[in-house]
């Protein structure tokens, strides 16, 4: 038995417009920044090489997506390659593959029992049932006079679907580069592969992902730094699918 649900469908072509949005702007912040070489030494990279863990307790309708209530983490590895160094930035190419990328969708597991009059006899299962929004608990019973008489319990639970995904349309730019501690902003582009379809059950196992973030890298040396972000998470299967709610999470990440 389903019970009542809304599910509103994201917008493909509005995720697509998003995701160029951000990258173009992402070039033009790079290229409006000061435009000579720095006469004293920088603290950054040619190439660089990170390990990275990101999670999200909650997602809402921050902007495209409509599936509250879910999770995320992604555990990674990250690949940097510097591409311009001038006095007040660092311009980078940056790609992040997440061979662990977990998403948990709130489940209402129904169980219920149909009983007939005629002839007497009795049948129960239980099914998920899984909405766009958060879970509700429900419980109830349905009569047909004179046929038959379903009950049916709804409890809450989680459902965590392991995935892999990777960025590699990405950019970072570093600021104040002869400092220790720099602040940045950066936006990726590109796409996961889940077990089984996410947020909801007829949507899609093949999502596309953006992201766009800003936080502070600190070196610990001229070759070794941390780095924590925040970033808004966006993931949708551009409306290949049947449905299409889309999940905005505000993602942590530490690199």
């Amino acid at each position: 038995m389903r019970l009542p649900g809304r599910e509103v469908a994201a917008s493909g072509r509005l995720a697509r417009v998003a995701w160029l949005a951000v990258w173009f702007l992402l070039i033009s912040a790079a290229a409006s920044s000061a435009q000579t070489s720095p006469d004293d030494p920088a603290y950054t990279r040619l190439n660089s090489f990170g390990f990275f863990g990101a999670y999200s307790n909650d997602s809402s309708h921050m902007l495209l997506g409509d599936s509250a209530n879910r999770k995320i983490l992604n555990l990674g590895v990250s690949y940097s390659r510097r591409l311009m160094l001038r006095r007040s930035v660092i311009w980078q190419y940056e790609a992040e593959l997440m061979p662990i990328a977990l998403e948990s969708d709130p489940v209402e597991i129904v169980h219920y029992t149909i009983t007939w009059n005629n002839p007497p006899a009795t049948a129960s299962g239980s099914d998920p049932v899984i909405f766009s929004g958060p879970c509700q608990a429900s419980s109830g019973t349905v009569t047909i006079p004179g046929v038959e008489t379903d009950t049916f319990t709804g409890t809450c639970q989680r459902r965590w679907t392991i995935g892999q995904a990777m960025t590699p349309f990405g950019m970072r730019w570093n600021y104040r580069p002869r400092s220790r501690l720099q602040p940045f902003i950066d936006g990726h582009g590109g796409f996961m592969y889940s077990t089984q379809p996410i947020p909801v059950l007829d949507a899609g196992s093949f999502n596309f992902l953006f992201d766009i973030g800003a936080g502070f890298e600190w070196y610990r040396s001229k070759t070794h730094s941390i780095r924590i972000e925040y970033r808004y998470h966006h993931i949708s299967n551009d409306n290949t699918a049947t449905t299409n709610p889309g999940i905005d999470n505000g993602l942590l990440q530490f690199t």
